[in-house]
């Protein structure tokens, strides 16, 4: 499959890594590289599920099923309690406790985030 040979070549174009390099990361050859990206042979699926994780990417965008590296069918949608223990302790973190506006601004935060679950 042409596309997939062109989204490795690109993955491995955005961090500005040789093919030399990327086989000596991977335990293969240039040669390997070059043929998968060329469309010469296909990549065997251990290699593919390495640059999904390598690359943090779906297997969907590197079939090209998708332009969204996250994937076609990926929606995250956060679980946020308004009154939740974790998210209070997590924007307690966020904030410098010496600011005059700490809790005020900590609250519109926990409101806001509140409001975003429905």
């Amino acid at each position: 499959m042409k596309i997939v040979g062109e989204r490795l070549r690109t993955l491995r174009d955005s961090i500005k890594l040789s093919q030399t390099k990327l086989a000596n990361i991977i335990g293969t050859t240039q040669a390997c590289i070059n043929r998968y990206e060329t469309d010469v042979s296909s990549p065997p699926l251990t290699v593919l599920l390495w640059y999904a994780d390598y690359f943090d990417i779906s297997l969907d965008y590197i079939f090209g099923r998708t332009d969204q590296p996250q994937g076609k069918l990926y929606e995250y949608h956060p679980k946020i309690e308004k009154n939740s223990e974790e998210m209070r302790q997590f924007v307690e973190m966020c904030f410098d406790p010496n600011s005059p506006m700490n809790d005020r601004l900590k609250q519109t935060l926990i409101d806001m985030l509140g409001e975003m679950k429905k």
